[in-house]
C-alpha cells in the first residue's frame, strides 16, 4: 500500500511539473495578446487633425506583420511615446487591405498608403504635419544603437516646424 501512496505522490509531482513546464512555454504566446499595441489607423485625416488641434505631429509607424525590429520599436519606442508622453502615433501595415481614410479623407488600403509613401523597408516611421506632408525625416529600418535619439531629434524637427 505505501508503495502505491507513493507511487501516486511521484504520478502527481510529474503531473504537476509537466502542466508548469507546458505553461512556460506558453507564456510566450499569453504574453503576445498582452503586448503593448499602436491603434491602427482608421482614418489619417482625423488622426492628423487630432494631433494639430494639440500641436504635435502625427507619428506614423510603417509595420509588417511577424516584423520582430516593428515590434521592438513598437513596444521600446512607439508605445512610451504615445502613453508617456502623449505623442499621437498611429500603424499603417504593409500589405494589409484594412481601409483608412487618407489625408484628403477618402478611403484607401494600409497597403495602398505605404505605397504611396514609397515605404519599402519595415519598420519606417513618419513624422506627419500639416497637409499631410513629412515634416522631418522618415526613419527607415532599425538599429538599436541610439534608436531613441533618433525618434527624438525628428520629433523635435517636426514640432520646430510646426510651430514655425
Amino acid at each position: 500500500m505505501s508503495q502505491l501512496v507513493s507511487l501516486q505522490g511521484s504520478q502527481r509531482q510529474r503531473r504537476q511539473w509537466l502542466l508548469a513546464a507546458s505553461s512556460t512555454l506558453m507564456l510566450p504566446g499569453l504574453f503576445a495578446t498582452g503586448l503593448p499595441a499602436l491603434p491602427s489607423s482608421e482614418s489619417l485625416s482625423d488622426e492628423l487633425r487630432g494631433a494639430l488641434r494639440n500641436a504635435k505631429p502625427l507619428v506614423v509607424m510603417v509595420s509588417l506583420e511577424g516584423c520582430v525590429f516593428c515590434r521592438s520599436v513598437r513596444e521600446r519606442h512607439l508605445v512610451p511615446l504615445r502613453e508617456q508622453e502623449g505623442i499621437p502615433v498611429v500603424q499603417v501595415d504593409m500589405r494589409s487591405r484594412r481601409l483608412t481614410r487618407d489625408f484628403s479623407g477618402g478611403p484607401i488600403t494600409h497597403d495602398d498608403r505605404v505605397r504611396l509613401w514609397n515605404v519599402k523597408v519595415a519598420p519606417t516611421v513618419l513624422f506627419i504635419g500639416r497637409g499631410g506632408v513629412e515634416f522631418a525625416e522618415r526613419l527607415s529600418g532599425f538599429s538599436e544603437d541610439f534608436y531613441g535619439s533618433y525618434v527624438a531629434e525628428r520629433l523635435a524637427r517636426a514640432q520646430a516646424r510646426l510651430r514655425a
